[in-house]
């Protein structure tokens, strides 16, 4: 139960059938599918309306998921504050049983905790997430976190959102690049609505799961985030998942101290990473009958933990509220950080299906609060509150543990509503991600597919990735430098001087054209010596490439050319040199050659 399997692959289009359509919506669809019937969109614009019908329905899901966990915390645990110890204890073990069974026999596919399934189902299988995943991670989700796992509805809501996209995307018959990118936008509207979160959902999803900007793909996430937190907000209101308390950075010394949460923080979040590594890799080889049994295990320990700190079970985002306006001493949230890393790593590593963002989160919360209080505790004269630290906190242990810079920053900023706290994130969280990047060479993610079997990209490695420039590649032009206005017979003399077969000739306006030497050779006994060169040849004019540009710029330009030009940005007739096909590929063996050799000995994280 501690793998996420490799999902299957999805069926022949001839066996992909609608889901959930009206009868008017399949003829519709089949007039428009047999030409019958021209829609006045195209596929573009088509897309982007999918995109917002995906957010309002995504909206809705994630609305039902949240009230059912929260009817499930209350049916399981009760409504007291503080739950008898056998409830505490006894609920989440049993729960784990039928949460395995489930999982094992008729939802084989909502392992984990949704990200790496919505990447694969985008670079795997052509964005195909069957529905019934759906169904299946809602049902054990809400079984799983309101009896008590550490675990989170953000991850889940993410699958849960893709799921529903692909499903309609199939029912559609959309275009295979289309229903590629459909995933990613049904995720945004997901974990967009469970997070309150536009912005931040949508930076997690192009900077974790597409890896790269497409003005098109962003205008549909941005459109599904959107709407999937109106329809959120129109439900449960528009107040943020926290009360942050204000915040003013009074003295500029008060960054060093948020500079030593960046530290601690780091630190603490890099050796999360390795214990879920470590365990998850280990549970994984474990017999198969113990996937039965794992999550109720993990569930008996966690309640033992909730004897003494129900605060852990759950995704705890009361506490974290609590934790922001002082209600704790910081030895109390260093403890509550501690089983927390404890009780998240036995729920996450045993196979029970929820998500990492809440633990997260109140892990860097506890961490950040801890660190305000012992530091006010030797430095009073800092006047930064204990919850501003809290804040910061979360943001911290989102970067370190997730490696998502930029939506750790954002997040903060968008759930707090306070831009003065800013700075302290970003020198916080920038420490953090560069430790994080320092002492675990691979991202959690990409250690969970790799573990799972399978080479998903990795969008760090990608972000990080050197480019290779036309400028590493290029070499003087060795040729003779002639003009329209040389005769062909002083130009061929001129070019015998000369190893090179294949010469340029500069033209007006920045037109470059090529030509071989043996073209002036047959203009020479054709008796036209004596004809200027720029009326001789013609030759179609040559593209031509800037030192700055891709490498790969010119590997789709020169096609069978022999030589390609390269030249200046602001004077187009002046030749800065030229590249050849073995120039480029020469360039691209010695970059892998030397990433070869800078290449890690180990992962980092099993």
């Amino acid at each position: 139960m501690s793998a996420d399997p490799v999902a299957s692959p999805p069926p022949a289009p001839s066996d992909t059938r609608p889901l959930g359509m009206t009868d008017r919506l399949r003829s519709l669809r089949a007039a428009w599918t047999s030409g019958r019937v021209r829609l006045p969109l195209r596929e573009d614009h088509l897309f982007l309306l999918l995109a917002v019908i995906i957010g309002l329905y995504s909206g809705l899901a994630v609305v039902l998921f949240r009230i059912s966990i929260d009817w499930a915390r209350l049916r399981f645990l009760g409504s007291a504050l503080a739950p008898s110890w056998p409830r505490v204890v006894l609920v989440p073990g049993v729960v784990g049983l039928v949460v395995a069974f489930l999982v094992i026999h008729f939802f084989p596919r909502v392992r984990g905790s949704g990200v790496n399934q919505t990447k694969a189902a985008m670079y795997i299988y052509d964005g195909y997430i069957p529905f019934n995943t759906v169904i299946g991670k809602f049902i054990t989700c809400v079984l799983a976190i309101g009896s008590g796992q550490s675990l989170g509805p953000e991850d889940p809501a993410l699958q849960m959102g893709a799921g529903m996209a692909s499903a309609l995307g199939r029912g559609l018959r959309l275009t295979r690049e289309k229903l590629r990118l459909i995933a990613p936008v049904g995720a945004a509207a997901g974990l967009a609505a469970a997070f309150n979160a536009p912005i931040s959902a949508v930076l997690f999803v192009i900077e974790e799961v597409i890896g790269k900007w497409s003005a098109g793909v962003l205008g549909a996430i941005v459109l599904a985030a959107v709407s999937s937190v109106v329809v959120e907000r129109g439900f449960l209101g528009e107040e943020p998942l926290f009360r942050v308390p204000p915040y003013h950075l009074v003295h500029p010394a008060e960054l060093l101290a948020y500079a030593a949460l960046g530290v601690i923080g780091g630190f603490a979040s890099i050796f999360f990473v390795k214990l879920v590594a470590w365990a998850r890799a280990h549970l994984k080889r474990l017999p198969r009958w113990t996937q039965y049994v794992q999550p109720a295990l993990a569930g008996l320990l966690i309640g033992f933990i909730g004897i003494w700190f129900p605060q852990v079970m759950g995704a705890g985002y009361v506490f974290i509220d609590q934790a922001m306006h002082d209600q704790f001493t910081w030895q109390i949230l260093a403890l509550l950080g501690a089983f927390k890393i404890l009780s998240t790593s036995l729920s996450f590593t045993s196979g029970t299906p929820g998500g990492m963002f809440a633990p997260t989160l109140f892990i860097g919360a506890m961490v950040g609060g801890a660190v305000g209080g012992i530091e006010h505790y030797f430095f009073p004269w800092l006047t930064g509150s204990v919850g501003a630290y809290a804040l910061v906190g979360m943001g911290v242990f989102f970067a370190g543990f997730l490696r998502a810079p930029f939506t750790s920053v954002f997040m903060i900023l968008e759930v707090s509503g306070n831009y003065s706290i800013i700075v302290p994130v970003m020198i916080s969280n920038t420490i953090a991600y560069l430790l994080s990047r320092r002492f675990q060479a691979t991202p959690l993610f990409d250690v969970f597919s790799r573990q799972d079997g399978m080479d998903l990209p990795s969008m760090e490695e990608q972000r990080e990735e050197t480019i290779l420039r036309v400028e590493d590649a290029m070499r003087p032009y060795a040729g003779p430098f002639l003009r329209d206005e040389d005769r062909v017979a002083d130009a061929l003399r001129r070019a015998e001087e000369s190893a090179l077969n294949f010469l340029l000739l500069p033209g007006a306006n920045g037109v470059w054209r090529g030509f071989r030497k043996d073209t002036l050779q047959k203009l020479v006994r054709e008796g036209k010596g004596d004809m200027l060169l720029g009326i001789a040849v013609t030759e179609k004019p040559l593209p031509w490439v800037h030192p700055d540009q891709p490498l790969e710029v010119a590997l789709r330009e020169i096609r069978d050319l022999p030589l390609l030009p390269v030249v200046h940005r602001a004077d187009f007739r002046k030749l800065e040199g030229v590249l050849s096909l073995s120039d480029i590929l020469g360039a691209y063996h010695a970059e892998a050659r030397r990433e070869k050799q800078e290449e890690p000995t180990a992962d980092g994280g099993g």
